[in-house]
């Protein structure tokens, strides 16, 4: 059955009898990680993708799978990564925390029109790239170009939908084989982040909380003090699954490995004055976008200056 669910953006995976992963393929129109539950006579989406191309595989390929129409769609948190694919599930209850709904409300209307507005300036850069690829072709620059080529294809019919349902603190949908609880304890990564959880499967889905043998992206607006105590609440729970927001499907273990990287980052900014030629250690060396390291350094070289 799942060589017949194939799509291009995401690999889709089995991780219990009733849950099931998308994790994003490199170069797509994905860029994060998302999946659905089968509750028996309910289902739920947990995030949208960046596209709507994307998003539009991920529905059709839960709807066979789970035989029914998606009852519920969360918005992890307000990133477009994860929210970008809303307008294929109109038909759906899309919920989100209030931060989150007020964040995609106040942020990204500006963003979705710039986009919209200079498409031309985006072709114009992707035919730049695709001139350099000629000469070098290197696979991280193709993986660079069909991504801006998918956000590209995405633009013209693009829309923001926006949450029709929020929630405070937490939320339960009961379904006929199970139930499954959604939460929040605030913001760690980002502005408000919501995490799935679904007790008798034994499985999370923790948006970008969790970052799986990839280096996890600090913002502007990231707590890494509130990132690693919120990690370390949710590694209190009983679950041997975790689908994280980037990279490979987790563990608890890949919990213990984020939180030491939050903390040897925060070790690193507050003991060395120049952040510039700093190696990365060897720990973390074969994880997925390097470059993310230094510029997570400088994030967070900033918020403690402030």
């Amino acid at each position: 059955m799942m060589g017949e669910l194939f799509s291009k953006h995401f690999t889709l995976e089995k991780i219990s009898q009733n849950v099931y992963a998308a994790i994003a393929k490199e170069g797509s129109g994905s860029v994060a990680n998302a999946g659905f539950v089968d509750l028996g006579d309910k289902s739920i989406v947990f995030d949208t993708f960046n596209t709507q191309q994307a998003s539009e595989d991920l529905k059709n390929i839960a709807e066979r799978v789970t035989n029914q129409p998606v009852t519920w769609v969360i918005n992890s948190h307000w990133h477009g990564d994860h929210i970008r694919g809303n307008q294929t599930f109109k038909e759906s209850k899309i919920i989100s925390s209030e931060v989150t709904y007020s964040k995609m409300k106040k942020n990204h209307p500006s963003r979705i029109s710039k986009q919209k507005n200079d498409i031309q300036g985006l072709s114009n850069y992707i035919e730049s790239l695709q001139d350099s690829l000629n000469k070098d072709n290197a696979s991280k620059l193709k993986d660079q170009i069909n991504f801006l080529s998918e956000l590209e294809k995405s633009l013209p019919t693009l829309e923001l939908v926006l949450p029709n349902q929020t929630f405070k603190r937490e939320l339960t949908f009961i379904g006929t084989k199970f139930s499954a609880k959604l939460f929040s304890l605030g913001g760690g990564h980002s502005f408000c982040d919501a995490i799935l959880y679904i007790p008798e499967e034994k499985v999370i889905f923790t948006g970008d909380l969790l970052f799986v043998n990839c280096h996890p992206t600090f913002f502007e607006e990231s707590n890494p003090d509130k990132w690693v105590e919120i990690l370390r609440k949710v590694e209190l729970l009983n679950f041997d699954v975790a689908i994280s927001g980037h990279g490979s499907v987790g563990t608890k273990e890949d919990f213990s490995k984020l939180i030491n990287y939050i903390n040897e980052l925060k070790n690193v900014v507050r003991e060395k004055d120049n952040i510039e030629g700093i190696e990365i250690p060897s720990m973390y060396s074969d994880w997925s976008s390097p470059e993310v390291y230094h510029q997570n350094l400088k994030v967070l070289r900033e918020s403690l200056s402030s």
